[in-house]
């Protein structure tokens, strides 16, 4: 099959597990009205599974036409294109890697809604850092772009998967004072994953900075910690020598 012959089928296997019902149910969960921060993204609406299932088929597409793909303005093809890219990052050469990587750093204007990140940040742009300087990270927490810093923070669950846990806290101290709020729901989570592993590192983060974090964060951080223990967070009175 051609590229630009796979490209379209690729975008026509999307149009097949599409429904209408289910685009009106994600554009309202994707924050796509106006002034929200999904504002005027277009949905086909095909769900995640069918989205994957077709990553599969065509993760032979070539790069030049992913990439186009990327550029839709259509959310699934962008997501589409994201999950083939993890999937060649996954198989490539150091080589592919390299270029994964760089591509996708370019093309963060179209990885602009929480499940792009979400579903592509650790396994490429942590992944590339694993053994590199994670300068890069702190360039874009410190970003003007939200999607930028949700990067940044969400490529450190790589680093947590493999029991790395420094850069996330760095970061997480970075962004503590950020004022969006998908930012405070993903350092919150990347905390609670680092919990989940090793509950001493989170709390020694948390006795220290809980009383500094915005709400939402501590709430998302704390989760899964025992009920006593996570009322006495939420109380301000965990790690406090007077409590």
């Amino acid at each position: 099959m051609k590229n630009s012959a796979m490209l379209d089928a690729a975008r026509a296997a999307l149009r097949e597990c599409s429904s209408e019902a289910d685009a009106v149910v994600l554009r309202r969960f994707f924050k796509t009205g106006p002034g929200e921060y999904g504002e005027g993204d277009v949905f086909l609406g095909v769900r995640v599974p069918a989205t994957r299932r077709i990553a599969r088929q065509y993760e032979d597409l070539p790069l030049a036409e992913t990439l186009e793909l990327l550029q839709s303005a259509i959310h699934e093809e962008r997501l589409l294109a994201l999950l083939i890219l993890v999937r060649n990052y996954r198989r490539g050469t150091a080589e592919d890697q390299a270029e994964i990587y760089r591509q996708y750093l370019s093309h963060t204007r179209c990885i602009n809604n929480w499940d792009l990140v979400d579903s592509s940040a650790a396994d490429i742009v942590g992944a590339y850092l694993d053994h590199r300087s994670r300068r890069p990270l702190h360039r874009l927490a410190q970003s003007a772009s939200l999607w930028e810093r949700r990067i940044a923070i969400l490529a450190t669950f790589h680093f947590i998967r493999q029991g790395e846990y420094g850069e996330t806290l760095t970061l997480a101290e970075t962004l503590a004072a950020d004022r969006e709020d998908l930012i405070h729901k993903a350092v919150g989570w990347m905390l609670r994953e680092i919990g989940k592993r090793d509950q001493a590192t989170a709390e020694a983060f948390l006795a220290t900075h809980c009383r500094h974090l915005p709400r939402t964060m501590l709430r998302y951080a704390i989760e899964k910690f025992p009920e006593p223990l996570r009322q006495q967070y939420l109380q301000g009175t965990a790690g406090n020598p007077e409590s």
